[in-house]
């Protein structure tokens, strides 16, 4: 996240605080999109992200008053569609009956029991165009999408909200260690699926 955005947030919470008019309607503007995002990520379905987008920034609206710090209103807000998405998952009929667990997107073991080493494919070897970077970007967020939700947590308010991991550690309620190591987990299990995608592309140029 630019510094520009950050102070524009700062800015915007000001105002709110100080109760200028359209101030709230600016906000929407700014984290509609963001918290959306977030919510879909999270939750999975559109239909839940959009009640949980609305019923953060309701919450938003509502509580104010309570944010003390408007520097950190990123991780207040976020803190607000997290539990938002929480209490929707509970009550989802999208929600999973069981989360996949985090071995599933680890690299494999070879066949002798040693562990893989975890390279990523060549990227010099793809054609640089825009339909292969649109679908990198849905592998990216199909395995983000697809991670138990902790390491999902993690990824989504550090790599894609630009969150610091003390930040996040607040959004979170864990020690910023917890952050960090969950993150470091999250990023492998991305990467791997990444690699395993750009690897079938390969495997493929030349043939036909």
């Amino acid at each position: 996240m630019v510094a520009t955005d950050k102070n524009n947030e700062v800015q915007l919470a000001r105002d709110l605080i100080e109760g200028k008019p359209e101030a709230f309607d600016r906000f929407v503007e700014v984290f509609r999109s963001k918290v959306f995002q977030y919510a879909l990520m999270m939750c999975g379905h559109r239909e839940d992200a959009e009640e949980v987008a609305q019923d953060t920034l309701f919450k938003v609206f509502e509580n104010f008053d309570q944010l003390r710090e408007p520097e950190r209103v990123r991780p207040w807000v976020f803190r607000i569609a997290r539990n938002a998405c929480y209490m929707k998952r509970r009550k989802s009929v999208f929600a999973p009956t069981q989360e996949l667990s985090l071995e599933d997107f680890l690299p494999r073991s070879d066949g002798d029991g040693t562990a893989r080493k975890l390279e990523i494919a060549d990227w010099s070897a793809l054609p640089d165009d825009q339909v292969l970077r649109a679908e990198l970007r849905k592998v990216i967020q199909q395995a983000i999408q697809e991670l138990p939700e902790m390491y999902r947590a993690a990824i989504m308010l550090r790599d894609v909200e630009e969150l610091t991991t003390e930040e996040a550690a607040q959004v979170l309620e864990v020690s910023q260690e917890v952050v960090k190591t969950r993150l470091h987990r999250a990023r492998l299990a991305v990467r791997a699926k990444l690699d395993e995608y750009l690897r079938r592309g390969q495997s493929g140029v030349g043939k036909g």
